[in-house]
Formats: C-alpha cells, structure tokens, sequence
C-alpha cells in the first residue's frame, strides 16, 4: 500500500499543480477585465429586479453598489436587496421577492445560495439569475456564465436571452432516526465518499485556496472502505453493490474545465448517475486519469448511467451533499428530475420550449 499510496499522491500532486497554475491565470484574467470593462446602458423594458445575496460573500459589498448602478442606468426601480442568513439561506427571501412582483431575482453567492433560491422560482413566472461568489460556482460555469466578472455577471442576470433549465428533486429518509426531508439541487447530490471529501475539507484552506481545498481532503479519504448499496434506476431491478460513492447530477463540467460526466446537459430532463467503486488507490488513479484526460475507455470502477430515477438504500446511515453542501446522513435517497422547471438569465440564445407546467 505505500508504493501504490506514493504513484497516487504523484499524480494528484501532479493535477493540483496545473489546477493551481489554471487559478492564477484566471486571476489575471479577471484583473484584465476589471481594467478594460466600460459598463454601457443595455436597451431592454423594464423589469423588477431583486437580489438574494449572502452578506458574507467578499464581493457582497460591491455586488450591492453595481446592481444599484445597472438598474439606474437602465431607467429601472432600484432593486429589492434581500440578505441570507445561517437560519434562512435563500428560499424565503426568494419568495419575499416573488410576493414583491421581481421579474427576475439574482441569487448572489455560492451554489447553496443559487440552490436556495432556485427552490422558490422554479415554475413562477419569474426568470432567475445568477451573481457567483462562491467557491465552486458551478452551476454559473456550466452555464457559461462569466464566474470572474461581477459587472458582467450583472449584465447577463438584467438583460441576458433566458432558457429552461432542470432541477433535481430528492427525498432523505433516515431510518435509524426517523428523520425525513425533501430538497432539490442544480449541478451535484451524492452518498458517500463524495459528500465525506466535503465534511473533511478544512475551512481555513479553504478560503486561503479555494475549491482546492477539497483535493486535499480527497487524497486523505480516498483509501477509505466500501459500503454496500442497493441501487434502483427507473424503477427496474435493484442492484446491490460495494460502492465509495454514487453521485447524480444534473450538470457535469467541474472547474478547470474538467467535465466529470461529459454527456451530461443541463436540460434534457434526466438524471446521469455516477457509480465509483475502486478498492484501490491504483483503482482511483485510473479514475482520475480518465476524468482528467476525458478518456472514452470504459472502466469497471466508474459506471454511468442516464435516468428519471434513482433510489439509493444503505444499511447504516451515509452522508449526503446537494451542490457541495452537506445535507445529513441518510439510509435512503430518492432522486428525480423536474425537467425545464426553472428559467435562468443565460448569455446564450434563448429557448423556444412553452412554459412549464
């Protein structure tokens, strides 16, 4: 286990290095746009805006003050500004706004944020957008949003063509406690090791370093035991199997560019599953390299599948995460898809699909 501990960690050095080198160019990248963006006036009717915005975000402060620039610009009302806190994180201040009659409401923030207020518009009459000030900001990079530039980002959200997006829904039951819950996720949920990578990341690293931070976390966990689960996709046979993980996603482009599933679409109303199984670390080499390399070749350790549903059942409770933030632990998990439920303010062309139901 050394040897093959050692070939491991030389080739997850290996990938946080050239991740590290692709984050200072995109700080340069950002410094360049900050230093060459001109804001303009976009024609465009009037709307009520709103923005749900998590305080203590670093970009929170300026977020506020550019907002209220676009939409004076615009000849618009000034924007409802709306803050989340650790008891309230986004869907009630969603509704708030929706009571308040916002065409479109700006979640600003992480993918928590973004998730939270997703829950509220999701089949309203309003269109959502999105401010990323997160760490990951993931379901923005899926989109093509522009991640490092806030002015930009606000640009988008006001006057960007819309499109229907998914959104998954799930049900946690908790056996052992009896608990239940209902939630819903925009990029990635899982059971296992996934969400354990997430419990393990230390907070201090992560803000000296960003997203990073979870690579660390990874190498230390990923010698970890299996655990069975039985899994049930689209209500067909159920399979029981040793597993580190199951992840179902609605979106599958990571950051750096890396695209963790690479058929997957944030609109074609399914589900992609990920099935990781590798009893060794050379196992989860083999992983990494095919994610990293987008290799084709089929590896019994990775399995992925397309679905509406999946039901995830295990002996003992497992924990869970939705869009990177821990959602309990869990002997059961039921994942479906709402397909086309949400619009979102997107710089790509708009689509033609009728309204959702």
């Amino acid at each position: 286990m050394p040897a093959e501990l050692a070939v491991f960690l030389l080739l997850a050095t290996a990938v946080i290095a050239s991740l590290a080198t692709w984050q200072i160019a995109s700080r340069r990248h950002r410094r360049q746009l900050a230093a060459e963006r001109v804001t303009r006036p976009v024609a465009a009717p009037s709307q009520r805006v709103a923005m749900v915005i998590n305080p203590v975000k670093m970009q929170a402060g300026p977020a506020r003050t550019a907002l209220a620039e676009a939409c004076e610009l615009a000849g618009w009302e000034p924007p409802l500004i709306l803050q989340t806190t650790v008891e309230s994180p986004g869907f009630h201040q969603a509704q708030q706004a929706l009571a308040a009659g916002a065409d479109v409401v700006l979640a600003a923030g992480g993918d928590g944020t973004v998730r939270e207020v997703a829950r509220a518009v999701a089949r309203s009459p309003a269109a959502m957008g999105v401010l990323p000030l997160g760490t990951g900001n993931l379901l923005a990079r899926n989109l093509g949003l522009p991640v490092n530039d806030l002015h930009g980002s606000i640009q988008t959200a006001l006057h960007g063509a819309e499109r229907r997006i998914d959104m998954g829904r799930i049900a946690l039951e908790n056996a052992r406690t009896g608990d239940r819950s209902t939630s819903n996720f925009l990029v990635m949920g899982g059971i296992g090791l996934d969400a354990e990578v997430i419990a393990a990341t230390r907070d201090g690293l992560k803000k000296r370093v960003g997203w990073l931070a979870y690579s660390e976390a990874g190498v230390r966990l990923l010698p970890g035991p299996r655990r069975r689960m039985r899994i049930q996709v689209d209500g067909g046979p159920a399979q029981v199997r040793k597993v580190s993980s199951v992840v179902f996603a609605n979106t599958g482009q990571l950051p750096a560019g890396i695209d963790f599933i690479p058929l997957a679409a944030v609109d074609d109303g399914l589900l992609d599953i990920v099935v990781l199984s590798p009893r060794t670390v050379f196992g989860w080499a083999a992983v990494l390299g095919k994610v990293v390399t987008r290799n084709r070749r089929e590896l019994p350790v990775i399995e992925y599948q397309r679905a509406r549903t999946v039901t995830v059942s295990t002996e003992e409770p497992t924990i869970t995460q939705l869009d990177g933030d821990l959602s309990g632990a869990a002997t059961s998990v039921t994942v479906t898809v709402d397909p086309q439920s949400l619009r979102v303010r997107s710089s790509g062309a708009a689509q033609t699909q009728g309204p959702a139901a």
